[in-house]
């Protein structure tokens, strides 16, 4: 299963984690994985080289994390919450092979 968690902060998004797999197909082979990996890329690549906006952009074996070092702009959290409603629709296309969850940072006292 993907796993995908947004982060927010007083309701804007402020980035995500992926990690999984959609279990559709092997490796290299499966659908569902290659439409979240493509669409994430492009957020990734969007916030960080088009909208020069701040934020750290991990990636690991099977796992893709995009956080804010601050603020994003607007652009960029516009952006993070399309890619929020899109995986909604993908996961609709794949029941069960994708989990979406949101989590709200706590300030920092």
């Amino acid at each position: 299963m993907i796993k995908a968690q947004f982060s927010k902060k007083n309701n804007k998004f402020t980035g995500f984690s992926l990690s999984g797999h959609a279990g559709l197909a092997e490796s290299g082979k499966d659908i569902a994985c290659a439409a979240v990996s493509s669409a994430a890329e492009l957020v990734c690549n969007t916030v960080t080289d088009i909208f020069c906006d701040n934020a750290q952009v991990t990636v690991s074996d099977n796992m893709l994390t995009l956080k804010a070092e601050k603020d994003l702009g607007e652009y960029s959290e516009k952006l993070i919450r399309s890619f929020f409603i899109h995986l909604g629709f993908i996961a609709e296309e794949f029941p069960g092979h994708i989990r979406i969850t949101e989590k709200e940072e706590q300030p920092h006292i």
